[in-house]
């Protein structure tokens, strides 16, 4: 990440579900956060539909996995934890929507996004979660143009809120990365993190393999011991 004038670098990662973050990036997250990187998170839902537990409601299972995504985030030193009023599995690329994303932009200003890749729809043995999908998408609509030019979203600048240029952006879950990050000194800690996810653990025995073995694939043509990997594009400055 190149170095802005300001200190300290500002993050801000925007993942549909709780544990979207820490599954995708955790590593990243927790790498930047050490180096000193102020790192926040927008997370689109409260996952009130991922648990096959037979007699969770959805409003049960929101303050569960409300409370497992600050824990995580803790453990990852991210600073502060928003959550959008929107429904799990029910995420739209519409313009209400992106303009949810542009005020979180304008208000925490930041150097750099991380996101899902919208192109990615599917993979080896699953299909991408279509509100990933949307939140990717969103994501990029709302950086460009959206939250750059001031005479989108009017009532933003009435509310003291400017326009906001975010200089790079980082695509997870991409097929075509372009840059790689060296977590080999964190994969514990984004193991622990993952693990505040207890509703949707089934079993972490064997988890620290599973996650090394993955981390090390994706770093073996680099080089890199454990990596995670990204889509990164740079905005014209």
């Amino acid at each position: 990440m190149v170095q802005p004038q300001e200190l300290p670098v500002r993050v801000l990662v925007i993942g549909a579900h709780p544990d979207d973050p820490e599954f995708a990036c955790g590593g990243t997250i927790a790498a930047w956060a050490r180096d000193g990187k102020e790192l926040h998170y927008l997370i689109c839902t409260r996952g009130d539909k991922g648990s096959d537990n037979p007699s969770i409601t959805p409003d049960e299972l929101t303050a569960i996995r409300e409370a497992e995504q600050r824990a995580a985030a803790a453990v990852l030193g991210v600073k502060t934890v928003r959550f959008l009023p929107l429904r799990d599995a029910e995420i739209y690329p519409t313009y209400e929507f992106r303009g949810m994303l542009v005020r979180a932009i304008r208000e925490i200003r930041p150097y750099a996004v991380l996101t899902h890749d919208p192109a990615m729809l599917y993979g080896d043995g699953h299909i991408n979660h279509p509100d990933h999908r949307a939140v990717g998408q969103t994501t990029l609509d709302a950086i460009f143009p959206t939250a750059r030019d001031r005479l989108n979203f009017p009532e933003h600048e009435r509310e003291g809120l400017q326009p906001h240029k975010v200089k790079e952006i980082y695509l997870w879950g991409t097929q075509n990365p372009n840059h790689w990050v060296d977590i080999s000194e964190v994969l514990d800690r984004k193991i622990e993190a993952i693990c505040q996810h207890r509703s949707q653990i089934k079993s972490p025995d064997g988890l620290r393999e599973r996650m090394a073995e993955r981390h090390r694939q994706i770093g073996a043509p680099k080089g890199i011991e454990l990596a995670e990997a990204f889509r990164k594009i740079e905005m014209g400055r």
